[in-house]
């Protein structure tokens, strides 16, 4: 059993890496003197423009390049975990990549998650311009005893995705954490809260949902517990929000509804 504190960073990320990276610096040092272990910011956090077009494109990065390597810096020398949103650079020309990257507090790359379910819904096409993950990725890391899993925006749509972080035989997470760019529209908070209060309920694992703000995204992180239960949330506007999540309320959650352990289905990729 173990604790740990999250911080979740809800921002509006702009069309400048280095810009966003000085938000990501600036909200660490916030999280960190909260007394946080972990930072998760939004989707798109390296850089972000309300179209999908070729200029993410030509803003991403690979993995070895400045932002990532600053996000290295600073959970270096601010002595925090980190899990950002960044625009990687793919394999496909005229495509990139929609990435999580997870950095532990001495600065190593613990985890990287690319998005599977691309959001080509509610008139948005991210295949356009995107480059889907493996189906087979399951990103989960350990920090301080706690297990990690990693998923981004519309999979929170796709149940099996969080059932595959959360199954012991499987990812075995403890906590997900969902960085988000919910766009904004008619119902789309009530979607987002019930969704994630859902991910929790039905897999007795806590969540982080962590999203964008305005002009585009509605805001609205969130910490849930394994019982559907809200213990830290922030409404529309940018800031910090912390809340530390303890495995020993998981355990208690399991031992009144162990719906883990009576599954009789198991989820298996498709193509």
């Amino acid at each position: 059993m173990g604790t740990l504190t999250i911080a979740a960073a809800q921002f509006a990320p702009v069309d400048d890496t280095l810009a966003n990276l000085g938000t990501v610096r600036s909200a660490a040092e916030d999280a960190a003197a909260r007394g946080a272990d972990l930072l998760v910011t939004p989707e798109y956090t390296s850089w972000f423009a309300a179209e999908i077009d070729d200029r993410f494109v030509a803003a991403a990065e690979p993995l070895d390049g400045p932002f990532v390597s600053g996000l290295r810096e600073v959970a270096r020398t601010v002595g925090i975990a980190l899990v950002v949103g960044v625009a990687e650079t793919a394999d496909v020309p005229g495509r990139f990549r929609n990435t999580l990257v997870a950095v532990l507090p001495d600065g190593s790359i613990a985890a990287t998650y690319r998005k599977v379910h691309l959001y080509d819904a509610f008139g948005a096409r991210e295949s356009d311009r995107i480059e889907s993950g493996s189906v087979d990725q399951v990103p989960v890391f350990e920090l301080g005893g706690v297990r990690i899993g990693l998923e981004t925006c519309y999979d929170l749509r796709f149940p099996e995705v969080t059932r595959r972080l959360a199954a012991p035989e499987t990812g075995g997470a403890d906590v997900v954490v969902l960085p988000a760019e919910w766009v904004r529209g008619p119902g789309k908070e009530h979607h987002w809260r019930t969704l994630l209060t859902a991910r929790a309920i039905e897999n007795t694992v806590w969540v982080v949902g962590v999203g964008q703000t305005g002009p585009v995204g509605i805001g609205g992180s969130v910490v849930v517990d394994p019982s559907g239960v809200a213990v830290a949330a922030a409404g529309a506007a940018p800031g910090l929000l912390v809340a530390t999540i303890d495995t020993a309320t998981t355990e208690g959650v399991r031992a009144v509804n162990p719906s883990l352990a009576l599954r009789r289905f198991d989820v298996v990729p498709r193509g």
